[in-house]
């Protein structure tokens, strides 16, 4: 067993990283009470976090190229770990996003050295085994968030969804010291440090633009400010990175359209699969008025299913076309979201959501194995940092901007059906609605008025999750299509020792 205990140790700074992009979804509402905030003020809760992993990951991978990939990921370990205290301690929202945003700065170390110390630890057969087991790790992680979260909320209290990752860190460190290897020696290159600040601000000014828009208007000219800065951002980023020595992302990965697929299909997972649950639990808690643990329990399906499945996977990703079984994976994830739209539209109510849940969590679990082998054997073994980087950047990136844009989706489907409801002042309500503050405006209506209000609400929101639903099934169906075409075909399938061999660029 001493083998798999670098797995271990990979699996459960993976563990950590990924459930606090949503263990705090179903804990916002309390987070605003306890810090006198608003929910849509703890947004950046949610998206401060996704931004840090996005923006600094493919940083993190050049840097883990250079320092090494294990000093690099017991760093964000540390990192990961004093933020997490921070977070727990924080007396101000501004404090928990600041503190957030320093814990997705460890996040990102830890994320973007995974793929290569598992490919440091392990060869052959064994190679696709722990692919699979950290597969259904990752899968499973964002859907088992809501289902911690909500007993430790609802149990102790919000700050408690930060203090579990501390023996959680200190285990994963004395671990990664005494079992991890890290074969590949460390380059000593110049850092592109040009390229991260410009791609940071490129991620941050985007994101920022989309979710203004969603709280204020597509219209408004300080959206397009930062979306236009944003775009110039984003182009000044790839300018540099084609003229410095040793750049953030080698821009000529792009070339190969293997990778290019794997970029795809990483965002569109994070997009269709997980984005959903930051507005589902505004509909289960702030409308329906369900508690954090049963809103929690929602995405069990989802985690069993996802976990199973990967599991499962892993041990025929050698033998099995990694085209299909991506594109299959986000295929799944969308007749998910689909069937999510035709229950929650027919029978709107928390049961509506769980047949979907289960098949999402099927999807992932198919995908995330694939996803992640796929990437790394499209590039050279030196490239494992940069490579694993761009890959979980593109996740946190679909993660970051889908917050932001279906944000705008559920918003409008709640505007939509109020203004159909004859209340009066239906764009009032329907902020009111969309930022988690139903249940106080409920409160202090007249009483005769609240029973129907009630009913309207619950109808504002239903319509609100099965517009986003159907917006990230469509996503997800036209993602599998471009994966089809772009993952390159292969006569036999790839073996599993050639997972750490470098693809030829298809051009």
């Amino acid at each position: 067993m001493r083998r798999w205990l670098p797995l271990l140790a990979v699996c459960l700074g993976t563990l950590m990283l990924l459930v606090d992009v949503t263990i705090v979804n179903v804990a916002l509402l309390a987070m605003a009470g306890d810090l006198q905030t608003s929910f849509s003020s703890l947004q950046w809760v949610v998206d401060g976090y996704a931004l840090a992993l996005a923006a600094l990951l493919l940083g993190s991978g050049s840097l883990a190229d250079r320092i090494g990939h294990r000093m690099s990921y017991v760093g964000g370990l540390v990192i990961f770990a004093l933020a997490s205290l921070a977070c727990g301690l924080a007396p101000t929202a501004g404090m928990l996003v600041a503190a957030r945003v320093v814990q997705g700065v460890g996040g990102a170390a830890m994320f973007a050295t995974t793929f290569a110390l598992l490919n440091s630890s392990y060869h052959g057969r064994e190679r696709g085994t722990a692919y699979g087991v950290w597969g259904a790790v990752s899968g499973a992680a964002s859907a088992i968030g809501p289902l911690v979260g909500g007993p430790l909320t609802q149990g102790l209290s919000w700050r408690w969804i930060f203090f579990v990752n501390l023996p959680v860190s200190v285990a994963a460190v004395v671990l990664c010291l005494v079992v991890v290897k890290d074969i590949h020696p460390p380059h000593r290159q110049r850092f592109d440090l040009a390229g991260l600040v410009l791609f940071t601000g490129a991620a941050g000014a985007l994101t920022f633009g989309m979710i203004h828009a969603g709280e204020t208007s597509w219209s408004d000219p300080t959206s397009w400010g930062f979306l236009l800065a944003g775009a110039v951002l984003a182009v000044a980023f790839g300018t540099v990175e084609r003229r410095v020595e040793s750049p953030l992302l080698d821009l000529k990965l792009l070339r190969n359209r293997t990778f290019v697929g794997v970029l795809v299909a990483g965002a569109v997972l994070s997009f269709s699969a997980f984005v959903s649950f930051t507005y589902i639990s505004i509909w289960l808690q702030s409308v329906l008025g369900l508690t954090p643990v049963v809103s929690g329990l929602i995405g069990l399906p989802m985690s069993v299913a996802s976990f199973t499945v990967s599991v499962a996977v892993g041990r025929f990703l050698s033998r099995w076309e990694p085209r299909w079984v991506i594109a299959g994976g986000l295929f799944v994830i969308a007749l998910g979201d689909l069937l999510s739209f035709i229950l929650v539209r027919g029978q709107p109510g928390p049961a509506a959501l769980l047949p979907g849940f289960f098949l999402i969590g099927v999807g992932v679990g198919l995908a995330t194995p694939s996803l992640s082998s796929t990437g790394m054997a499209a590039v050279p073994p030196q490239r494992g940092g940069m490579a694993s980087g761009a890959v979980n950047t593109a996740r946190q990136l679909g993660a970051a901007f889908g917050i932001a844009l279906l944000g705008s989706v559920f918003t409008a489907g709640v505007r939509g059906s109020l203004a159909t409801s004859g209340l009066a002042a239906p764009d009032q309500l329907a902020n009111v609605v969309a930022s988690g503050r139903a249940h106080e405006s409920l409160a202090a209506m007249p009483v005769q008025v609240r029973d129907g209000a009630q009913h309207v609400f619950e109808a504002a929101a239903a319509r609100g999750v099965d517009e986003l639903y159907f917006v990230a099934g469509a996503v997800a169906v036209v993602a599998s299509l471009v994966v089809v075409t772009l993952l390159r075909r292969t006569q036999d399938p790839v073996p599993a020792p050639a997972l750490a061999k470098p693809m030829r660029a298809t051009r």
